[in-house]
């Protein structure tokens, strides 16, 4: 039997690109093949992963008071360009649709990029009173953006076939600010759930969403230690309001523009689980989100072959009862076969079950994220395969959050920090005045990016690493993807 540990990563850290084409070749999540750059298809299991782990988001979201909506993919132009400073931002990203079949479109479409553009000329015909406010929309749709840098499944795409974005409308600014930090507090719910370690921070003012007041965003590291961006939360204010007329009547009679928010993830998340909590051999999935949180195994003897099929059975049924989501791996291969299969699909734990468990009345278990086995008593097999479950979900989130806060380094100066991102990769905290002349010079000099100051996090001390005056905040600085 392979063992698994938990120090096995070895070949993931050193040639991080090849094991992540691997796992998605080997697991089934998804076929690079596709004769269009950048975009990609969603494999049987990979489509199970990722719907699991949108389903937790969408609890959350609706938990929350959020309704899921569905809006059009195709934005006319002169609706997307309305609002200048969004399309700057965009520009070279939009794909564009001229033709209907052999007639040229009187007004452009773009494919959206992302949906304010469409969503909020909507929100105008649906606001009307206070008693409108406030909106709580989502979707999950898939979204075009024309990837001009490498493109990576997943990671950077020209389909990003998995986008969740929440939209809301508020009668006042302390409403919005509100919504921002519940939108942070729901992430980091769900982050949590996935065992995803990540830092949040206010992106500086030139790494801004455009059209937004403030950006939040929340990275990881990757097992190559550059950081990856797996959420944001944007505070729009009224800029959107005043170029969509976005406005409501008061209690008094008045009318007012809404001040607005929106915050969005993608299947970024998904590469951010597979990353986290894989090792050399492959996927090492939390139970919450394998699409098979129990594999079963029989392995028969001559004459035993009977028995030991039915008890196989009897234990997938019970723990499907139990809601447990288990199968039965029934097929002709030698037992090492299956073991290794799974093991590469991530499957939380494996359960054998051959002569000797049936007469001692129990199934031998084998957690996937350590390779430890145990032995599990009949009567006893849905409590203990349960807490057996949580207890990988807790140790595979202290794992994480182990080796990432291991990652996050100090340093005063220029030098120190431009050492670390090249010898030791991760995340480096610094002091820095807020100026963006300094940024911008820190970053060019470091050959790293700024993330932003930490959302919530402690004032700096010390003194800028650049103008050398009184560092008013730390801000965070890595490579990047």
């Amino acid at each position: 039997m392979l063992q698994v540990n938990n120090v096995k990563r070895e070949r993931l850290k050193s040639d991080f690109g090849e094991w992540f084409s691997g796992v998605l070749r080997n697991a089934d999540i998804m076929d690079t093949r596709y004769p269009v750059k950048g975009l990609y298809v969603w494999l049987p299991y990979g489509l199970k992963l990722r719907n699991s782990v949108f389903a937790i988001m969408r609890g959350l979201l609706e938990g929350g008071g959020h309704q899921e909506v569905q809006f059009p993919q195709l934005i006319p132009e002169d609706l997307f360009k309305k609002e200048a400073e969004h399309i700057r931002g965009f520009e070279g990203e939009v794909y564009w649709v001229t033709h209907g079949g052999h007639d040229k479109l009187d007004v452009k479409l773009a494919l959206r990029p992302t949906s304010e553009t469409s969503i909020y000329p909507m929100f105008a015909l649906w606001i009307r009173s206070h008693a409108d406010l406030p909106i709580r929309v989502y979707q999950i749709v898939n979204i075009f953006r024309y990837e001009t840098k490498m493109t990576k499944p997943m990671i950077r795409l020209r389909e990003v076939t998995t986008f969740k974005e929440a939209h809301t409308a508020h009668a006042t600014p302390e409403e919005a600010e509100a919504q921002v930090r519940e939108a942070v507090n729901t992430y980091k719910r769900f982050f949590d759930e996935l065992g995803v370690p990540y830092v949040v921070t206010r992106r500086p003012e030139w790494d801004t969403f455009a059209g937004a007041r403030y950006s939040l965003a929340f990275d990881t590291l990757a097992p190559d230690c550059k950081t990856l961006q797996i959420g944001t939360v944007h505070n729009l204010g009224q800029n959107f309001a005043k170029v969509y007329d976005l406005k409501f009547e008061t209690p008094k009679g008045k009318h007012e523009y809404v001040y607005q928010t929106c915050y969005g993830v993608s299947e970024r998340v998904i590469a951010a689980v597979m990353m986290v909590h894989g090792d050399d051999v492959g996927l090492c999935l939390p139970p919450a989100v394998a699409p098979i949180q129990v594999i079963v195994v029989p392995i028969p003897f001559k004459a035993k072959e009977a028995p030991v099929q039915q008890v196989a059975t009897a234990v997938v049924n019970e723990l499907a009862v139990a809601g447990v989501r288990a199968h039965l791996d029934d097929r002709d291969l030698r037992p090492g076969r299956k073991f290794y299969y799974w093991e590469r699909r991530g499957v939380p734990i494996r359960l054998e079950v051959g002569p000797e468990d049936i007469e001692k009345n129990q199934v031998t278990a084998v957690r996937r994220d350590t390779g430890e086995k145990q032995a599990i008593a009949r009567q006893a097999l849905r409590t203990n395969v349960k807490q057996l479950l949580d207890e990988i979900s807790g140790d595979l989130r202290e794992r994480a959050w182990k080796s990432f806060k291991e990652l996050i380094h100090e340093a005063d100066d220029v030098k120190s920090v431009k050492q670390v991102i090249e010898e030791r990769g991760g995340i480096v905290r610094v002091p820095w005045c807020g100026k963006e002349a300094c940024g911008r010079t820190l970053e060019d000099q470091t050959g790293g990016d700024i993330l932003g100051e930490e959302f919530e996090g402690k004032r700096a001390a010390g003194i800028c690493s650049i103008c050398s005056k009184r560092a008013s905040t730390s801000v965070l600085v890595a490579k990047t993807y």
